[in-house]
Order: structure tokens, then sequence, then C-alpha cells
């Protein structure tokens, strides 16, 4: 019968070798071609009983099915064969392989340099959801319903509020969501960063793109001052950039932080004195910064009379691009190795 002979074939192929080009063909022959035993077998299934047709068909498939996937094996097996005919795909008589150690991402080195320092300065380091809503991102830090940052220019929203839903769902646009969240759940003292991936909406260039790095950091505790943020900052700046750097801060404007600032450090490259780099001015900006508005305070549960904070965020990009001299954002996502090689024992 034929599912007895299908048996028989399933247990000469199974045990079956193909060691070179001629014991290949001749499996091929017996087996895959036309004129093989499967195909006679399908030539005769319509001598089977009409009922018992389907069932053997799907013997026979099986069958052919482990026939063509041996024959598959068989084939590239002895393709990577040496011109004497072993199958043996290692040639134990080859020189060992160097261990070739590949390096760290910039944007690694730094984000962890940056952790390090401020680590040592006893913050602890916190993380949070880079899909966030419209309360952590927005609304509780501060942002009036207006503000610009809310448009679609700026912020890749993912749904917006409608129905029974009234949280907008975004892509996070700065880690200060996760100060919010640690405000919630912790009581001060707080002292932490906040490292992570943020998004937003902006044309790609060599000093812009939608996607980029934050660390941010946060101290919340009684008597917290402004004298507090600069040396933080003014400590932060000599650890990075060398011990004879220097900080400045320009009044600017933040709905989470008043009073606010823009930090500056003088220019490691003409150390002050004036270059390309710094457009002449001997002075670079790394961060912003400022003392928490008293309205995130309360918003996450803080008695704002009692306790005050600092709040500070920078790029890791770039911190990345002033420490090494890079002039061009793109090349952080592009993963060019001639890129990535210069960094190798940084």
């Amino acid at each position: 019968m034929i599912t007895e002979r299908v048996k028989e074939l399933l247990s000469e192929i199974e045990g079956s070798q193909a060691r070179n080009k001629e014991e290949l063909e001749a499996f091929r022959l017996r087996y895959i071609s036309k004129k093989g035993v499967i195909t006679d077998l399908f030539d005769n299934l319509k001598t089977i009983a009409q009922e018992e047709r389907r069932a053997v068909g799907q013997e026979l498939n099986t069958l052919k099915n482990l026939a063509q996937t041996r024959f598959q094996e068989f084939t590239a097996l002895l393709e990577n064969a040496d011109d004497t005919g072993s199958t043996d795909l290692i040639d134990l008589t080859l020189p060992v392989v160097p261990n070739l150690n590949g390096s760290i991402h910039p944007l690694t080195i730094v984000r962890q340099k940056i952790i390090e320092i401020f680590e040592r300065m006893g913050f602890n380091v916190s993380y949070g959801p880079e899909i966030e809503t419209d309360w952590y991102n927005f609304s509780a830090l501060n942002f009036a319903d207006n503000h610009p940052a809310r448009e679609m220019q700026d912020t890749f929203f993912i749904s917006k509020s409608k129905g029974e839903v009234k949280d907008d769902v975004l892509l996070r646009t700065h880690t200060s969501n996760v100060q919010v969240r640690l405000m919630e759940r912790q009581k001060p003292p707080i002292r932490s960063i906040m490292p992570g991936r943020v998004f937003r909406n902006e044309a790609i260039s060599a000093r812009a793109h939608c996607v980029f790095h934050q660390v941010e950091g946060l101290y919340v505790d009684k008597n917290v001052s402004f004298k507090d943020l600069k040396d933080t900052l003014y400590h932060f700046a000599k650890e990075m950039f060398g011990k004879e750097s220097k900080i400045r801060l320009r009044p600017s404007y933040f709905p989470f932080t008043e009073p606010s600032a823009e930090i500056d450090v003088t220019c490691f490259i003409c150390k002050g004195k004036g270059c390309n780099i710094c457009k002449y001015s001997g002075w670079v900006e790394i961060a912003g910064s400022g003392m928490v508005d008293p309205n995130v305070l309360e918003n996450c549960g803080i008695d704002s009379e009692e306790y005050t904070g600092f709040a500070f965020g920078m790029g890791i990009e770039r911190i990345t691009m002033l420490r090494y001299g890079i002039n061009d954002l793109r090349l952080f996502t592009e993963n060019d190795v001639r890129f990535l090689r210069q960094f190798e024992g940084a």
C-alpha cells in the first residue's frame, strides 16, 4: 500500500547522506525529480478510494516537504565545503580570530560622565515614560493652555482628548515629566537627575533633530536657594569642561521656573578669548535653569510655603558636541563606523 511505502521512504530520506555532488545529484533524481519515487506515488494517488485519498495526500505532502528540506540542507552544506569535498565547516588549522572590542557611543560616554558628576554631589537617577499625557508634560509644569509648545509644530501628539478621554497623549518633549512624577510620589527632600530621550517636531539639520537626549535635575528641600543652583552648575562645569571653566547666568523665561536663567560656560576651545565655536563671544550655552515655580510644587502636592527647589536641563548632544568638537548633530544617529571608531578608548 502507498501508506507503507511512504513510511519506508520517510525513514530512508531521514537516514540519507550527500557527501559530494554525485551523491547530491543521486538524491535529487531519486526523490525530487519528476521521474522520482515520490512523483510515482502521487501518480498512484488516483487509485486510492475517495474517502482515503485526502489522508494519503497529506502523507505524501509531508514526504515531499521532507525530501526538499533535506536536499536544501545538503546543497548548503556542500556549498560551504572546501575544494576537497570535505563538509567540515570549521578549519581548525586557521589562526585564532582576535577579540575585537567595539567602542562606546559618544552620547553614552557623556551621559555616563554627567551621571557620575551629579551622583558625587548626592543626586540619584530617575527615569520615566517616553509616551506621556498632557498633564505630566505640560499642565503640571505651569504651561498655559495657549502656550506655543502645545501646538503640532513642536509636539508629536499620539491622540487628542475627546469624548470620555480627558487628556492628550503625546511623545514627551522634555524629561521634566519625570520631575512631576517624582514629586507626586516622594516627599522632600528630593535630589535627582533625569536622563532620557525626548521628541520634538523639528526639521532635521546639523543643529536640530526630532529625537535627542536630555538630562534634567531637580533639588527640592527647605531653604533651597538660587545660590545652591549656581554652585551646583559651577561644580558641574569644572568637572565636565576643566578646572579653569567659569559660568555665566543670563536671565531667561521658562513656564516651570521663576526666576529662570540660561547657563553659559567659558568656551573650552579658546578659553574665553573668542573663536568660531563660541561665535567670538567667549561663552557657550549649556543649560537652562531656575527656581521651581510655586505653582508646580503645589500641582505636585508639595507645600510651596515650606519647600523651595531648583531645576535645570541640558542636552546631552550639545554637551557632547562641545566636549569633542563635533559640528553636525546628525552624526550621532547615522551609525557611521568611521565616526564611531574615533571614540575607541574614550
